[in-house]
This record gives structure tokens, sequence and C-alpha cells, in this order.
């Protein structure tokens, strides 16, 4: 070998981290190793309460409990009303609240001054986000159902809804505009495309999979939501279908709770067979999310 040549062996010793940076990278590996431990409790505590009431609820499933009123008895109790009063809500929650939050979104990312005013509205409605339920219903309790004068009915829960789903809706449909490249917009305009024509025909199916997804997640937490619906009055008692926004009204949520607050046992049974319902609208809701997601994102 040259003079100038140098010889490394192959068994020469690794550098090993020591002092602070030893302790840092211990305790990343014990971190990890925490979140899976806590990521793996709450699975676990879920598998468990869904086996839970299952099994508590699953001989109580028909056909009759689907499409029988509630009664007194709980053997002859079933869901027909709530369910259709969900129906009504949700869609009447979807009519008045998606085209605001998709419109809202829009704006403020594609056509507002990027100014003070606009930053505070943005931070007003992460805010609204994480405002507890219940204090939605004292809103719509004291705005819709006593100042307007709508008493508890399915119009008075709607718009209620729509107000507790807004801001998550705006934010979703916000961070799904964001995400599309900005050279799209550049190319629009640059072959003369108007602002209006670059968001309909660009920007909007290009974001279409992160707002379709975040507005069907708003919906599910509608679907389940309980307090606000029992704060501006809701019935847990409807024997009639509805047919009118100025109905009085029920949902699958808060016949749940009525069921769960009764001493018998089989009326326990009746409502975790409601929860299995519940459960099942809900996740084929995020199943629905999911593949419009992926269909639109292949396209």
């Amino acid at each position: 070998m040259g003079a100038g040549t140098r010889y490394v062996s192959a068994e020469a010793p690794s550098l090993q981290a020591t002092g602070k940076v030893a302790r840092r990278q211990a305790m990343s590996r014990m971190s990890r190793y925490v979140l899976l431990l806590a990521t793996l409790t709450g699975v676990f505590v879920l598998l468990y309460l869904a086996y839970d009431t299952i099994n508590t609820g699953w001989d109580r499933l028909s056909w009759d409990f689907l499409t029988s009123y509630p009664s007194r008895f709980a053997e002859k109790a079933g869901l027909r009303s709530s369910i259709i009063g969900s129906v009504w809500v949700l869609t009447t929650t979807i009519i008045i609240a998606i085209p605001i939050a998709i419109g809202t979104a829009i704006w403020m990312e594609e056509f507002a001054p990027k100014n003070k005013i606009l930053t505070l509205a943005k931070l007003n409605l992460a805010n609204l986000a994480g405002v507890p339920s219940i204090i939605y219903g004292i809103l719509g309790l004291a705005v819709f159902v006593r100042f307007a004068d709508l008493g508890p009915s399915i119009l008075a829960g709607a718009l209620t809804l729509a107000l507790m789903i807004l801001p998550m809706t705006v934010i979703a449909s916000q961070e799904a505009i964001r995400q599309v490249p900005p050279s799209i917009r550049e190319g629009a305009l640059a072959l003369g495309a108007t602002r209006w024509q670059t968001v309909w025909h660009h920007v909007l199916p290009g974001a279409m999979p992160g707002i379709m997804t975040g507005t069907i997640l708003a919906i599910s937490r509608a679907a389940g939501e309980t307090a606000a619906l029992i704060m501006i009055g809701a019935f847990t008692f409807i024997a009639f279908d509805n047919t009118s926004l100025r109905d009085d009204f029920t949902t699958v949520p808060v016949q749940i709770y009525n069921w769960t607050i009764r001493p018998q046992e089989a009326f326990r049974q009746n409502a975790a067979a409601a929860i299995i319902v519940l459960m099942v609208a809900i996740f084929s809701l995020n199943l629905v999310a999911a593949i419009i997601r992926e269909r639109y994102r292949h396209q």
C-alpha cells in the first residue's frame, strides 16, 4: 500500500451518543412505547364497550324494533319516530350548514383581504370548534326556541346543530383548499381564467376530498348529539311521524338517553340495541367519507 493510504479497520467501534443526547434519545424511545400503550389501551376499552353493547342489545334488534313507536312497555318500544326525527333534523342541518360553511371557507381562503380582521375571524372559528355542545344548546334555546318563537321544533334543532358544526366544517374546508398547490391557481389565471372560474373549476375539485371528509365527519358528530337537543326541549316520547319542520321531534341519541335512565333492565337492552343502530349509521357515514376521498384522490 502507498505511503499516503490509510487503512481503517472494519472492527472500529461505532460512535455512541453520550450525555444529553443519549438522554434525549432514551426519552424519545420511551415516549414511543408510552404512546403505543396509551393507544392500545384506548382501543381495548373501545372494543370492550362495543362487545358489551352488542352482547346486551343484539337479541333485541329486529324489524319490529326499527318500525315500532316508543312505548312504556319495553318489549313493545321501538325507534320509528326517533329514526324519522333524526333524518328530518340531519337533512335540514345539512341543507343549512354545509353551503354556508363551504362558501365561508372559499371566501376566507381565496377572496378575503389578508388583514388582522381575517386573522381574528380564523382564531374565533378555532375557538368555537372547541366549545362544548351544551353551550350551543343554551344558545339555541335562547335564540331559536324563545326569541324566534320556533319552540322545540325540528327547525330549531337543525339550526342549533348547524351552528355547532359550522366551525369545524369551515376549518376542515379551509385546510382542504389550502392543500391545493398554488401552481394550479397561477396556471389557470395565466391562461385567462377569472378568479371565480379558477376556484370553481380547479381549486374546488382539488379540495373536494378534504371538504367531503370534513363535512361527513361533522355530520357524524351532529348525528350523535344529545345534550344540545335536550337543552332546546327535544321530546323523549314521540308516537307519530314528523311531517313538518315545526313538529316536535326526538332523535335516536335522545331516545337512547331516555331508555338509559329507566330503572328496568329491558329498557337498557333497548338502549344497547339503539346504540348498535347508531354506531352502524355513523360508521357508514365514515365509510362513505373514506370512499369519496379515495375516489376524488385518484381522479
